[in-house]
């Protein structure tokens, strides 16, 4: 009954004469052409201010670089960012969360060795009292005895449970044999340093390392981009300092090619973790850069995905991609495998690293990699809050709303040299490092006969 009242897709993708063509494509816009401003407050806080007024809303996004060299940072920012926003002299916890939930309104903090990040949303005709407490929490943040207590009992249950997850070993394990002892390193920190922290301490770091002067904030929304300004000066005017907020010192480059076997015995799987350094968005090389990470293993259609995936099953999921760190960049490759399978799964993914280089992107490769880096990045900039989550990570390394607008056009010009070209530059086996974490007994033997792999401590 069905066959006979349905077309099947295949009919449906058929005429008489063959395959329906496929609808050519429209022409590329630009992924955020909006009125804006881009200034910098009389505080030294840098302003990306946006109109989108596709609801009335505005998202924020408040970046500012919080690195620190002390033994006990990760542990106090960890609990500062969890307490930050349960007081102040002005309004306790509850007022807090009233005054917001009557605006249609949220903020909430996260931070890791790089930041501390604040992320709200209000209703736009409420965006004064957004800012008003936005402020408040920046100049009058209390942190008292009673909430950092009951954080840190949190904290430490969520702690204890993190650090027995596979991710976080395989993620602590790469971090370490990418960069050793550097801050970067540290971004998750351990239950007994935050035991010890005092609020004495969550309130001279707040002091110390809250600051503007190097900071940014991003405003997205319906909003009247030079109009908010003056509002921002006002509530904003108490957030001063002389110094600037402290960046994270430059990370090592990363060469390879030894990938780090580490221990964890019993596993049933393991956890491939591979990186190499690349360039950042600056450089004029990048949308050739991200066309061919595309290729190879950025999207579920790539060469790696298939391989590994598809074709022989080795993992549910293997990925690339790009992660950016102050400036610099680094591709990593990532795929969690059943540990008998992990041996062919590293094989095959160093091969499609070769490859890559050796047997570049076809033209209809290109072209749909080249289609998917203009979709997503126009995909993830038609909302307000996928717009200031673009335009904040920009502007963290110095970049602005033009690198958006501008940026489809430069991938829309990348050919298929430039794609070889990358490929051979950053995806060589070689260059990449990393580590592999599972069941030592039963990989060692295979993945030494592999070359280039070395037997780490256990995890």
């Amino acid at each position: 009954m069905t066959s006979a009242t349905h077309r099947s897709a295949e009919e449906i993708g058929r005429t008489a004469l063959g395959p329906r063509p496929l609808p050519l494509l429209g022409e590329q816009r630009a992924a955020a052409d909006l009125s804006h401003v881009d200034t910098q407050l009389s505080n030294g806080l840098r302003v990306l201010a946006v109109r989108k007024a596709t609801v009335p809303l505005v998202e924020a996004r408040l970046w500012i670089p919080f690195a620190g060299d002390d033994a006990l940072h990760p542990a106090t920012a960890e609990v500062l960012a969890e307490t930050i926003l349960t007081g102040t002299a002005r309004r306790n916890r509850i007022e807090i969360d009233a005054e917001l939930a009557l605006i249609g309104g949220d903020i909430g903090a996260g931070v890791d060795p790089e930041r501390l990040v604040l992320t709200g949303s209000a209703l736009a005709d409420k965006l004064p009292t957004f800012l008003d407490v936005l402020g408040d929490v920046l100049t009058g943040a209390t942190y008292t005895d009673g909430e950092i207590a009951r954080e840190k009992e949190r904290l430490v249950e969520r702690i204890a449970v993190s650090r027995t997850q596979p991710r976080t070993i395989a993620r602590e394990a790469l971090q370490k044999h990418r960069y050793g002892d550097h801050p970067a390193t540290r971004e998750v920190p351990r239950a007994e340093d935050v035991a010890v922290v005092t609020p004495e301490q969550v309130r001279a770091l707040h002091q110390a390392s809250v600051l503007p002067r190097g900071s940014v904030l991003v405003l997205v929304g319906d909003l009247d981009p030079e109009g908010v300004l003056g509002e921002l000066e006002k509530v904003l005017g108490g957030w001063t300092s002389d110094r600037s907020a402290v960046r994270l010192p430059p990370l090592p480059e990363l060469t390879g090619p030894d990938v780090l076997l580490v221990p964890r015995a019993g596993a049933v799987q393991s956890q491939i973790r591979l990186s190499a350094q690349t360039v950042p968005r600056t450089d004029p090389g990048y949308a050739a850069l991200q066309l061919a990470n595309l290729a190879y293993g950025g999207y579920f259609s790539s060469r790696l995905v298939e391989n590994i995936r598809e074709n022989k099953g080795y993992t549910y999921s293997a990925h690339s991609g790009f992660e950016f760190t102050d400036g610099t960049a680094v591709v990593n490759v990532d795929a969690d495998t059943a540990t008998d399978a992990t041996a062919p799964a590293l094989l095959e993914t160093r091969y499609e690293l070769g490859r890559l280089g050796q047997v570049p992107p076809s033209g209809e490769e290109l072209e749909s990699v080249r289609q998917y880096a203009i979709g997503s990045l126009l995909t993830s900039t038609s909302s307000q809050a996928g717009l200031a989550g673009q335009v904040l990570a920009l502007a963290s390394t110095g970049l602005g709303l033009e690198w958006l607008n501008e940026h489809p056009a430069r991938v829309a010009a990348v050919t298929a040299e430039d794609v070889a070209e990358a490929a051979l530059k950053y995806f060589a086996p070689k260059r990449f490092t990393g580590v592999v974490v599972g069941d030592a007994q039963v990989l060692e033997r295979k993945l030494l006969a592999l070359g280039d792999v070395v037997v780490g401590e256990p995890a």
